[in-house]
């Protein structure tokens, strides 16, 4: 049980620093539009030296692809339009209950506007209990808990893809725009530290599902809400740099050292970090409009090929600064991107101050602590109608369930 007397007595020093902090962060804020504002002046300049010296650069600098000033009005979007999203949840693995096994439950959300069409809210579950899926893992050192996250992945992508071309193939109606949309990002970091063996497990089918939405000709975003990259801002260093090379192997060898999450001995070009680029835009955007697209510049998207690598762009949503990444298939189709933008924008109306569809989306597909226990129930009634013996949980399990005190 939590004592909050106790906290209560930490909150004022916790108050204090974080004062101390908002401060900190409005002059780091006010560095950065002017290293930006000097950048837009010689933004081409500094693509190139980008390119130049990418390889001697330790620091990951999205590459803008139009103009650092732009802020365009994000069109309206049309009145009859589809919206597909996916979600996943899970119930993970215990040694500790009556079988070693776990459930991906994906959410699955399909939304039709000025159509006149029933809405799809449901969810499909699916149960891993063979020794390849539970174990497949092991050989690279990746725990199966953490393997099962991976598998949700793919799980999700599949089901949207599936679910969005399915539709458009079977509709009869007159075609309409349809949006896939997931939420969080598409540009999967955990993939940069698996071995390649296990990434050849998850990449490539993602990638297939990517492709179904391609060649069906239905835009794919990632929409990301209270963002934590800056990899944007990152791309101010490079203005920020004293040196005329920004070779940082040589200029700034053991510089930006990070030990224990505090960096060491900064460099001179990190001035105004930690800002994120949510915060930066906040300032620069108004309601209803968007920044310049970048070109993520991430190791890993090497591994996705040109047409799947990921662009993004900030969304003032009028609640928040959305992060919204695309394919490069969507990102380079003018026509394409405006479309989908609209219905981003529209979907965060729909929901108050977040997407509808994926809201539901994960509505559907949450497992709550209900039922993680039918479910077990259920296993634990098919094992004895099975002429299984000895089935129960653990003492510690069952002692966790309630309390004597």
């Amino acid at each position: 049980m939590l004592d909050f007397t106790k906290v209560a007595r930490q909150m004022q020093a916790i108050g204090q620093h974080l004062t101390q902090e908002a401060i900190a962060a409005r002059s780091r804020l006010e560095l950065a539009e002017k290293l930006l504002k000097k950048a837009r002046s010689r933004q081409e300049e500094i693509v190139a030296l980008r390119q130049e010296w990418q390889s001697r650069i330790w620091f990951n600098a999205a590459e803008p692809i139009e103009p650092l000033n732009l802020k365009k009005a994000i069109a309206r979007a049309p009145e009859s339009h589809t919206v597909v999203a996916t979600d996943g949840s899970q119930i993970a693995p215990s040694h500790h209950e009556i079988a070693y096994c776990y459930l991906i439950n994906v959410g699955r959300v399909m939304l039709h506007y000025g159509q006149s069409r029933h809405p799809l809210l449901d969810s499909v579950p699916e149960v891993f209990y063979r020794s390849e899926d539970l174990y497949v893992s092991r050989q690279w050192g990746i725990r199966t808990e953490e393997w099962m996250g991976y598998r949700r992945t793919v799980s999700e992508i599949e089901a949207l893809a599936d679910l969005a071309v399915t539709y458009q193939l079977d509709s009869n109606s007159k075609r309409v725009p349809i949006l896939a949309m997931v939420d969080g990002s598409l540009i999967y970091w955990f993939l940069e530290t698996l071995p390649s063996e296990a990434c050849d497990r998850i990449l490539p089918p993602i990638l297939e599902a990517w492709e179904q939405l391609r060649l069906a000709g239905i835009p794919l975003v990632g929409y990301l809400s209270a963002s934590r990259s800056s990899d944007a801002t990152h791309f101010l260093r490079f203005q920020a740099c004293p040196k005329p090379e920004p070779n940082c192997l040589t200029h700034c060898p053991n510089k930006g050292i990070s030990e224990g999450g505090i960096e060491l001995n900064r460099a001179p070009c990190q001035k105004f970090e930690p800002l994120r680029d949510v915060t930066l835009w906040s300032v620069l955007l108004e309601p209803g409009r968007r920044g310049n697209l970048w070109r993520s510049s991430s190791p890993i998207l090497s591994d996705y090929g040109d047409r799947h690598h990921i662009y993004f762009c900030y969304v003032h949503v009028g609640t928040e600064i959305a992060r919204l990444e695309m394919p490069a298939w969507v990102a380079e189709d003018a026509k394409l991107l405006e479309t989908t933008l609209s219905l981003v924008v529209a979907q965060v109306q729909k929901g108050y101050g977040y997407p509808v569809t994926l809201a539901e989306a994960h509505n559907q597909a949450v497992v709550r602590g209900g039922d993680r226990h039918r479910f077990f129930s259920i296993l634990e009634r098919q094992m004895i109608k099975s002429g299984l013996r000895n089935v129960g949980t653990s003492y510690k399990e069952t002692r966790k369930r309630g309390s004597i005190a």
